[in-house]
């Protein structure tokens, strides 16, 4: 009971994390998540409720599997190198994953608004700076 809850904590929190919006957090959701897939394999060996694998004279309706254990040694190795690659993503990536929409300075990449309105157009009751050939006033 207490590893299932524990699956769930860090299964709450690789949601929670992933859903961030900075790098940084998305890695560390991804941690927890590994976690939870470690504990998960661990589970499905029964050493909590049988022997250990390598004993001496082992009694297979004792003993524990140990394949899920390997796995989990596999898996180790597996997160550990892609924990390690987005980390380096992150650092050659920069502050490439704000999507703070503030600082927009091509506006005019922005479709035309209906009606054919540019943001940048004067609002039609503003009286007009420019006389009849365009000039300036």
């Amino acid at each position: 009971m207490t590893l299932a809850i524990s699956v769930g904590v860090l299964m709450a929190g690789f949601v929670f994390l992933v859903l961030q919006r900075g790098m940084v957090r998305v890695i560390l959701g991804f941690i927890l998540l590994s976690h939870a897939a470690h504990l998960t394999l661990m589970a499905a060996g029964g050493a909590s409720r049988r022997e250990a694998p390598l004993v001496t004279d082992p009694d297979p309706a004792l003993t524990s599997d140990g394949l899920p254990q390997a796995f989990v040694l596999t898996a180790i190795v597996i997160a550990f190198a892609i924990t390690i690659y987005l980390l380096v993503l992150a650092v050659i990536g920069g502050d490439d994953d704000d999507t703070d929409i503030g600082d927009l300075d091509h506006l005019d990449l922005l479709p035309e608004a209906p009606g054919g309105a540019h943001p940048e157009d004067p609002e039609p009751d503003e009286p007009s700076t420019h006389d009849a050939e365009g000039a300036h006033r």
